[in-house]
């Protein structure tokens, strides 16, 4: 049987039955020279950290893209949400598009929608067609995503694995952190059209890198689709991504928010219950199995931590700083680089430590590292000097690095290999939600709060650091319980867990 780089090596849709007591030795993934294997990956986490540094990337050219088409904040904040929104309905779906297409396919396909909504939004005539281009180009990222990490899993021997792992986490964490700084830079000299123009010849690149390289042998399974769990996974997810993105307004106007986060919890619990009964049959949209390993959901838990406390901090630094400390687009975009330099610098680093010692050393003090961040944050007024931030920042950076490097690593390190898509779909899909709560949670905190203080008297930069410090404890309060987690997640096992789909 040919191994296929998504796992999988059975070529009919028959049911999965019970395991066997005593497997056959689980066959090798493809042989592949480290020339391949270098031009896969590498194609897969440049154009994964293209498309992330896009999540973010309008976040200061927000203003401007306003002034242009003649919207609203509450309008134009829908590039963000609907990004987001596009982004969790589609990748709990990559569990069965992993198995029922090729990796080359899957990734011709995402990089060419991501190229159609980035030239679509360099000519958007109006703002309807600009959020189309984002949800374009958010249907290409929700799909590299999971392929990146359910491909390293698949390819790269494990004594490799978290070296290169290390070098993913740049693309996750890494991406959003520089967005801003990158399209501050952009609007600050050009149109904020060029954001996008810059982002073509780069996407056409990697694009036939990608056709180029990405030639391995693969099978694919005819799975039937269930169309019901294709349904409910779109409100369940999307429902709920929307009501946390719109959770701030909820004084204003509670109705949407609610009604959406009650259609998104009931019809997750319908998917989780149609998800547990389709997989006696094998016909599960969704496989939740992974969910029975410990380290698994530690792991799950802690990178929505991780994230939420990125982007939260990432979106309410730049707030502050330019309403508070009236520092230019600029210059906090250059005091928020050091950070995201150094991720790149460390992650290889702390990736060959997990190789050698395991998750604990990596993640134990990347978890305190990532707390002390988050409360050295809250020591941030007024007259605290750019220095400082500078350096409560790349402390917070280190931090994540180390446990973005050990989570990617040991998430799916005790699951089954036919399960790596399934589990890197959950994966990813937690990340999505724990950076829409967080990015809630820290903003509306901090505008909450400085609104109640300017209303009471007291002065807008007051309010703006006294509401950012609240968010921050909260922050902290969050990264603690990672602190936690993470003695509890193990090792992972020195052989590959791989079982076939035949074998289960």
């Amino acid at each position: 049987m040919a191994q296929s780089a998504e796992g999988t090596t059975s070529t009919h849709s028959a049911p999965a039955a019970q395991a066997s007591p005593a497997r056959p030795a689980p066959p090798a993934p493809p042989a592949l020279s480290t020339k391949q294997l270098t031009g896969i990956i590498g194609a897969l986490a440049l154009g994964a950290f293209l498309m992330i540094l896009n999540e973010t990337v309008l976040t200061v050219a927000l203003p401007s893209i306003m002034a242009d088409y003649d919207v609203t904040a509450e309008t134009g904040q829908w590039l963000t949400t609907g990004f987001l929104l596009t982004m969790a309905v589609v990748i709990p779906l990559t569990g069965y598009l992993i198995q029922r297409f090729t990796l080359r396919s899957l990734f011709v396909f995402a990089l060419s929608s991501f190229l159609v909504g980035i030239l679509l939004a360099i000519v958007a005539p109006g703002f309807s067609v600009l959020l189309l281009a984002r949800i374009i180009q958010a249907i290409g990222t929700a799909i590299v995503l999971p392929l990146l990490m359910s491909t390293t899993l698949s390819l790269v021997p494990v004594q490799h694995r978290g070296m290169v792992m290390g070098l993913n986490s740049i693309v996750i964490a890494v991406g959003p952190a520089i967005g801003p700084t990158v399209s501050g830079i952009i609007v600050n000299s050009l149109s904020w059209r060029w954001i996008f123009g810059v982002m073509l010849p780069l996407a056409a690149v990697i694009l036939i890198v990608g056709i180029v390289f990405i030639k391995v042998p693969s099978t694919t399974r005819r799975l039937p689709v269930d169309v019901f769990s294709v349904v409910l996974s779109a409100f369940a997810f999307g429902g709920l991504v929307y009501a946390i993105s719109t959770f701030g307004s909820v004084l204003d106007s509670p109705t949407i928010p609610l009604v959406s986060l009650v259609v998104g919890l009931a019809a997750l619990a319908l998917f989780i219950v149609r998800q547990l009964r389709l997989t006696r049959t094998g016909r599960e949209l969704l496989n939740l199995q992974p969910f029975t390993n410990r380290t698994f959901t530690l792991s799950v838990t802690m990178i929505m931590i991780a994230m939420g406390t990125l982007l939260g901090t990432v979106v309410i630094l730049p707030i502050f700083l330019q309403n508070g400390s009236g520092l230019s687009t600029m210059t906090i975009g250059m005091m928020l680089l050091p950070g995201g330099l150094i991720q790149v610098a460390v992650g290889p680093i702390f990736g060959r430590v997990f190789d050698r010692h395991g998750p604990r050393p990596v993640l134990i003090p990347g978890a305190l590292m990532l707390a002390l961040g988050q409360w050295l944050f809250t020591t941030i007024d007024p007259s605290t000097a750019p220095g400082l931030i500078v350096a409560f920042h790349t402390i917070f950076c280190i931090g994540l690095a180390m446990l973005m490097t050990g989570l990617l690593s040991a998430a799916l390190s005790d699951v089954p290999h036919h399960l790596y898509g399934h589990g890197s779909a959950i994966f990813n899909t937690g990340q999505q939600l724990g950076g829409a709560i967080g990015t809630t949670i820290f903003v509306t905190v901090m505008s909450a709060v400085a609104a109640a203080e300017t209303t009471g008297g007291s002065a807008l930069v007051d309010g703006l650091f006294h509401g950012a410090r609240i968010a921050f404890i909260i922050g902290g309060i969050l990264a603690t319980i990672a602190v936690v987690c993470a003695p509890f997640i193990k090792a992972p096992k020195r052989a590959d867990v791989i079982v076939s789909h035949d074998e289960a």
